[in-house]
């Protein structure tokens, strides 16, 4: 099992959880296929429509940022933690 954790502003799409988790292991877009198997609009936030990460998203596998691991083809074990953490924006 992978456990993935949201911030505030993604749990609205899961009904509010922060911790999911899921079957999936491989790599981290076979965790992010069956995310948005189970929550779609999740899904929408965090990959664009050619199923790559957005930018402005920056997920981790187990503290390293994906981009510098592979990034949707990380390696993704049983009991890895992945987070995820849209980028903030202020002025």
């Amino acid at each position: 099992m992978v456990t993935v954790l949201l911030p505030g502003p993604l749990r609205a799409e899961t009904g509010g959880e922060g911790r999911l988790t899921v079957a999936a292991t491989g790599t981290l877009r076979a965790v992010l296929d069956e995310l948005a198997t189970a929550w779609p609009r999740l899904a929408r936030r965090i990959r664009d429509e050619r199923g790559e990460l957005r930018r402005y998203v920056n997920v981790y596998v187990d503290g390293e940022d994906c981009r510098h691991v592979g990034g949707l083809d990380a390696a993704v074990a049983d009991g890895t933690e992945v987070q995820v953490l849209p980028s903030v924006a202020g002025g």
